[in-house]
């Protein structure tokens, strides 16, 4: 893994940062401040960006390639919490934790390239254009509403329910053909289900018709069925 300071890239950063909501419509300089000490991050598939407990001194800006977000249970399961792909950012809101350390791991699953942007930029930023601290209070509360969300819809749901919204939720992003973006482990663990369980239940759907495939990639043949399973994760707001 290899950190290089850059200038040619600038451009580049300032044009995926202006990009993302959070930044959008804000004076070029603002945005240019957050670029002006970042450097290019390059790593090959497998490596760790940074580690759970780590000092939070930089958040990330995924300029190629996939980043998976995860921790490790006691029994020493991998639990993926979230893909970052091109254009968006990693770990903007711990750079305002108290405890100023990382609250879990970053890991690239390919081979990729990151822009590593400063947080005492980031709070100088906040500090200097009040706008950008609201919209990042909006954006950390949002994220904060859809946690408690699926913390309510785990507890409350069936594994083929959790199952169900999982396979649609990736339907909306990819259509009726899917491509699992992590392992059928890794998946049972993130939805809270054995893994033998998740294979069960991907082999009566598959002899019931309502799905087709094997390992990652799958095709969805019953959505009505899948829907209304999953229909209990949908809110109104």
């Amino acid at each position: 893994m290899t950190n290089v300071k850059f200038s040619p890239n600038r451009g580049e950063c300032l044009r995926l940062l202006g990009a993302i909501p959070l930044f959008a419509d804000l004076p070029q300089d603002l945005v240019a401040s957050l670029c002006d000490s970042a450097s290019l991050l390059r790593a090959e598939g497998g490596k760790l960006l940074f580690r759970e407990g780590d000092p939070a001194e930089h958040f990330l800006l995924v300029r190629r390639g996939c980043v998976e977000m995860l921790r490790f249970t006691c029994d020493g399961e991998e639990r993926v919490f979230q893909l970052f792909r091109e254009g968006q950012l990693i770990a903007e809101a711990a750079m305002f934790m108290p405890h100023g350390r990382y609250p879990m791991n970053a890991r690239s699953q390919g081979s990729g390239e990151f822009f590593r942007l400063s947080r005492n930029a980031l709070h100088k930023a906040c500090e200097g254009h009040p706008p950008l601290a609201m919209r990042m209070l909006e954006s950390l509360s949002l994220r904060l509403y859809r946690q408690v969300n699926e913390v309510d819809w785990l507890t409350a749901s069936s594994a083929s329910q959790r199952l169900a919204a999982y396979l649609l939720g990736l339907h909306r992003r990819q259509g009726e053909s899917l491509m699992l973006p992590i392992s059928q482990r890794q998946l049972a663990t993130h939805l809270g289900i054995r893994p033998e369980s998740l294979s069960r239940l991907l082999s009566d759907w598959q002899q019931a018709g309502r799905i087709q495939g094997r390992l990652r990639q799958w095709r969805l043949c019953d959505i009505t069925y899948l829907q209304e399973l999953a229909s209990p994760a949908v809110r109104s707001f």
